[in-house]
């Protein structure tokens, strides 16, 4: 795909529509768009590559923008194979070109390719320059964001971010979905753990004049600036965006799935805020981590199982923990026949979390709910929601 972004920019990215999984585990029913850019000027510089999935599609769009020119430069911003994967191939193809990028992009171009190339490069450090003729490109260092190799590229004259994996989301460019959603579980799934970096990124970022941001997947940003900003800090100050429940459950033979139909109603009764439940079992667990990410409180239910807790809820509750789920409050529902051992197992993951709160009110369903469960779920919900 060839867009232009401003006069000198152009979009030169892919869209890979046959990818099943992305990173081999998140589902991408939309497929995802793999970003790379060029600018035109005295000296020419492109800003990425795309996955080796998409090169010759790549290298395609970056001909025909050239119309016979040659690339000066490659600018890496991020060496994850889906943005470096066609780096040799475009070495190949313009082997007087001279890449770009910082000591450890070079460490890990050597260990992908084990092309070592960083004397006849050009290395940049925190704050360095390029200029291009008209354009002056600035390199700006975002370790962790989300590997420690990251950095972005400020061009000052058309007032653009290079924000690599920043700002990105899954979905094809053809694909017409709200941003929020897609960007949302990209987030968490693939940033969500590294907050901290993100919000260092976000103060460097409030210093520059940025009209436009072009990430490395998902959409060129051009209006309203504010709202992806605002919603990049609300997500890595780990803070609810949506004031509401989130109710994670698993059933094995369906009387906790009774259970908690109950409990949603009983929920729904009491306040005209949001109400979400998702069987953990049969949806998408990168949306199910988004969604508990999202709103305020969270709801645990699930069966005690070999003298723990059923395995899905389990890898529900380690993926938050390894995705920095915080600053949240949290109630338990546990169901088990002879021996509960739910809730002690979901207590367990949940303490091990930075600042959730576990309310007192922990319901225990003996097989299958009764009136007293009810009651019981009565007090949470009052518990939960105050």
């Amino acid at each position: 795909m060839i867009k232009e972004v401003t006069k000198d920019i152009t979009y030169v990215g892919c869209d890979d529509k046959t990818l099943d999984l992305f990173e081999s585990q998140y589902i991408i029913p939309n497929g995802i768009a793999y970003n790379a850019y060029v600018i035109m000027d005295e000296n020419i510089a492109l800003i990425d590559t795309v996955d080796k999935r998409k090169t010759g599609e790549w290298l395609e769009n970056v001909e025909k923008v050239l119309d016979g020119k040659t690339p000066k430069y490659l600018i890496v911003n991020h060496m994850e194979p889906d943005h470096s994967g066609s780096v040799e191939a475009c070495i190949k193809k313009y082997p007087e070109i001279t890449l770009v990028g910082n000591k450890k992009t070079f460490l890990f171009l050597k260990q992908f390719t084990g092309l070592d190339l960083e004397a006849t490069s050009k290395v940049v450090a925190e704050g360095d320059t390029l200029e291009l003729g008209t354009h002056t490109l600035s390199f700006v260092f975002a370790p962790m964001v989300h590997w420690p190799e990251v950095m972005v590229t400020y061009d000052s004259t058309d007032k653009v971010l290079f924000s690599a994996d920043a700002f990105g989301k899954f979905g094809a460019l053809d694909t017409d979905e709200d941003w929020a959603c897609e960007a949302r579980r990209y987030y968490f799934n693939i940033v969500g753990k590294y907050g901290v970096p993100v919000q260092g990124l976000l103060k460097k970022a409030s210093k520059l004049d940025i009209q436009i941001i072009c990430p490395t997947h998902g959409p060129v940003l051009t209006e309203n600036l504010d709202y992806y900003l605002d919603l990049y800090n609300t997500w890595s100050t780990y803070q609810a965006e949506t004031d509401g429940v989130f109710v994670a459950y698993c059933s094995i033979h369906g009387n906790t799935t009774e259970a908690v139909g109950k409990l949603e109603e009983i929920l729904k009764s009491k306040t005209d805020k949001k109400v979400v439940v998702t069987d953990l079992s049969r949806c998408d667990m990168a949306e199910a981590i988004e969604d508990a990410f999202r709103y305020s409180k969270l709801i645990v239910a699930a069966p005690s199982y070999d003298a723990g807790v059923f395995p899905v809820m389990a890898d529900f509750l380690h993926h938050l923990k390894i995705k920095a789920y915080q600053n949240r409050k949290v109630a338990i529902v546990e169901n088990g026949s002879w021996a509960p051992t739910a809730a002690r197992t979901m207590k367990g993951y949940l303490e091990e979390m930075k600042n959730v709160t576990i309310c007192d009110t922990v319901v225990t369903i003996k097989s299958r709910a009764t009136e007293d469960t009810y009651k019981e779920m009565e007090k949470l919900a009052d518990e939960i929601l105050a």
